[in-house]
């Protein structure tokens, strides 16, 4: 018994010398210094030197392209109240805001003597000199700036690839935007061309590409200005960017069509719902003129039509945010 507990003892001993053997001895002899100073000896100051540059350089890189993307998306976020001098921009007009100021302010006075010639009252009058002031003008300016936006959509992709095909072919960025303002239709033409002026003044080329999403507040604006300022600063292959920019914007082109193709049905079915009322307003009072003249003889008559052109047109406004497809 006392045999087999002395050589219990040795082995347990001889294990923990051994333990202590392996991770004590090299602490404290300073073998593990001995060999950090001779990884940096043996190690080539030049290699380490240029590790530790070209870690830096894809760290700035990296940094500077995350702070041209925070900029951009600081000048691209969407503005809730847009300057009239911008609007009339983006709709494509030269006048000034002086000007458009006072055109709505002789159309609401015209149209405001209009109504009191025909008789209709001061109150319809006021109140359709008002429309005319304030909301024919802007709608104007909407509908002007959504048919250069489509115009822009149509031909933008082209332009891309006129420029890829140059850089491709050897010809500098400026040469290729260049061709875009002799070969490419409007918009595109007066806009790239802009590009060029505004670049000609001292303006950086990225920065100047930027400033397209002001004037065509589109998505495919703002990412070839994303491109070019990325490009300009941080460097990298821009016939490989642009022409993945052209194909995305093919692609978005695509779905576009594709989405206003599948929601055609229920545009048609929402113009129907809302002619037919007017309709069936038209043929009864055509039939029989007596009948339906109450609407509008009435109090309660014209009370009623109110009512029933105010939820015609919350139906359609609802129906119109349905179908209304935005990526």
């Amino acid at each position: 018994m006392n045999i087999q507990s002395l050589a219990i003892a040795l082995a347990v001993s001889v294990a923990i010398g051994g333990v202590a053997w392996v991770f004590l001895y090299p602490l404290l002899s300073g073998e593990r210094k001995a060999e950090k100073r001779k990884e940096i000896v043996v190690r080539s100051g030049p290699v380490a030197r240029a590790a530790t540059a070209a870690r830096t350089t894809q760290r700035s890189r990296r940094e500077q392209v995350e702070e041209t993307l925070k900029g951009i998306e600081k000048k691209g976020a969407p503005q809730r109240f847009v300057p009239i001098q911008t609007q009339i921009v983006q709709a494509g007009l030269t006048i000034s805001k002086r000007q458009f100021f006072v055109g709505s302010g002789v159309l609401g006075v015209v149209v405001f003597l209009l109504g009191l010639f025909m008789s209709v009252g001061l109150l319809p009058a006021l109140a359709a000199g008002f429309a005319a002031a304030f909301g024919l003008p802007r709608w104007i300016l909407g509908f002007l700036k959504k048919r250069r936006e489509k115009q822009f959509l149509a031909h933008f992709p082209d332009a891309v690839d006129i420029v890829v095909r140059g850089i491709k072919a050897g010809l500098p960025l400026l040469d290729g935007l260049r061709i875009i303002t002799t070969e490419s239709p409007e918009p595109v033409r007066s806009e790239i061309r802009t590009i060029l002026e505004t670049q000609t003044v001292g303006i950086p080329l990225g920065e100047a590409c930027t400033k397209l999403y002001e004037r065509i507040p589109l998505p495919e604006a703002n990412f070839f200005g994303i491109v070019i300022a990325i490009q300009q600063k941080a460097g990298g292959n821009l016939s490989e960017a642009l022409g993945n920019l052209s194909r995305v914007l093919r692609e978005r082109k695509k779905m576009q069509a594709k989405i206003q193709a599948m929601s055609m049905e229920a545009k048609a079915s929402a113009s129907i719902i809302a002619a037919l009322p007017i309709c069936v307003m038209l043929l009864v009072y055509l039939s029989s003129p007596d009948y339906i003249s109450l609407l509008w003889t009435e109090p309660v008559g014209r009370m009623m039509l109110v009512m029933c052109a105010t939820w015609m047109a919350i139906g359609v406004f609802v129906m119109k945010r349905m179908i209304n497809f935005d990526f």
